[in-house]
């Protein structure tokens, strides 16, 4: 049982008369007891007249999955089996991480009949958000008191990464398809796979002559060629302890998982295999041997719960990992952070094993704040601000420096531009032939 406010406000109403009027007649504590046991009365009446909430049966109707930022809407049906109306303020108990706009909502539902109630749901974490009860205070007529229970209604929605960056893969399809040949902009690249013959024309490479179509037809007769396809491409992300650092309102591995997403629906449609693994001490998830439209939906489904864990990143075990996805030479993309130098050492260890068999990308997002930082001088503060910022791109890029002389690529850009940075590059490599 819970009272309201009108029944405080009834007793505070009646407790002044009643103690004025007891002491004219020598009844004051008497006048006053007798005055709270009416109201005692009329409280305990008016929660027996209250709908039983327990007789109420709810269910519950939303999406299964929504993504990260976007609003879908929760329907609450109620169904009163009893035999009074119930008058009632339902508290639909989400986690605050769901984002519902409305937890409490009033409703009227008459004996045998049923009422919805709709509310919006507007996720900022991924992950499984999760509604497992909700309350339902029931008020008598004179709403001096109410029945409440609490009843098991449970819900679940998944919250997806938003992959922003699906915006660019229209344009990079594009041009993957002019290096493939398809579109009616021939980019001639350096592929390796065999495509077609056909005349010889001012500026092509005399290598790609084919002197046997030649001396057949009587003309210059040259081979065409196109990127390889079922290559392998290997995504490992960081889920270290870096990772958890946000940039420009983001964390970083949410712009690791844009880039990821990015470029495994890019190689994907060029015919690359993609598979994946996030990765600190443990494989926090991983696809693998995935291909085709149900790539994405894999991995969006499979990097929805990964957080960042406040550990160091265990590089030594990463060749292990790639190793156990494929033996072949592969492109392997390494999304971390290269802008703490002590937290690089164990990756500049481990990058000789990789480039001995492996192409291998390392991209790592930018804080564009550093970089404004630099250019303002107009206290003392921001002069030390500023210097500390250009010792931070210093260290950024004597790190990049020696990772370009391991072997490996390196690809950096602030949140927004990480994602169609990586993919250009990967573009960049099929068209030279590197893939």
């Amino acid at each position: 049982m819970a009272i309201t406010g009108w029944f405080v406000a009834l007793v505070a109403v009646g407790v002044v008369p009643v103690i004025a009027v007891g002491e004219a007649s020598g009844t004051a504590w008497g006048a006053l007891l007798v005055w709270l046991l009416l109201c005692a009365l009329l409280l305990t009446i008016d929660v027996i007249l209250a709908g039983s909430p327990r007789r109420l049966a709810i269910d519950r109707a939303l999406p299964d999955r929504v993504r990260l930022g976007e609003t879908v809407t929760s329907t609450v049906l109620v169904t009163n089996h009893g035999r009074r109306i119930v008058r009632a303020v339902l508290r639909d108990a989400w986690q605050p991480s769901a984002g519902a706009d409305t937890p409490r909502q009033r409703l009227v539902v008459p004996p045998r009949e049923r009422r919805s109630l709709s509310q919006s749901l507007t996720p900022f974490r991924r992950g499984e958000r999760r509604g497992e009860q909700v309350t339902v205070r029931s008020f008598g007529p004179l709403r001096l008191g109410a029945r409440q229970a609490t009843l098991s209604v449970p819900g679940r929605l998944r919250v997806l990464p938003p992959f922003n960056a699906r915006k660019h893969l229209p344009s990079r399809l594009a041009r993957l398809r002019e290096l493939d040949g398809s579109s009616p902009l021939l980019v001639r690249g350096q592929g390796t796979e065999f495509d077609s013959l056909r005349e010889y024309v001012r500026g092509d490479d005399i290598r790609s002559i084919d002197w046997r179509a030649t001396a057949r037809r009587q003309d210059l007769v040259v081979r065409t060629w196109r990127p390889e396809r079922d290559r392998r491409v290997v995504i490992v992300i960081d889920t270290g302890r870096t990772s958890a650092a946000r940039i420009d309102r983001e964390p970083r591995i949410d712009t690791a998982f844009e880039s990821s997403l990015l470029l495994a629906a890019l190689a994907s449609r060029a015919g690359d295999r993609v598979d994946l693994v996030a990765y600190d001490r443990r494989v926090r998830a991983r696809v693998q041997g995935v291909s085709g439209p149900t790539l994405l939906s894999r991995m969006v489904d499979t990097l929805a719960d990964v957080e960042p864990e406040l550990i160091e990143m265990d590089w030594d075990a990463v060749p292990g990992q790639v190793r156990n996805i494929t033996a072949h030479r592969s492109l392997v993309v390494l999304m971390t952070s290269i802008d703490a130098p002590g937290a690089a050492t164990s990756l500049l260890s481990v990058l000789p094993q990789l480039t001995q068999k492996h192409m291998v990308v390392v991209a790592s997002v930018t804080d564009p704040d550093v970089e404004k930082a630099i250019g303002d001088r107009e206290d003392r503060e921001a002069v030390y601000r500023a210097a500390s910022s250009q010792r931070a791109v210093l260290d950024t890029e004597r790190l990049a420096q020696a990772i370009r002389q391991q072997g490996a690529d390196v690809v950096t850009g602030s949140p927004a531009d990480l994602p169609p940075a990586v993919a250009d590059h990967y573009i960049a490599m099929k068209a030279a032939g590197k893939l």
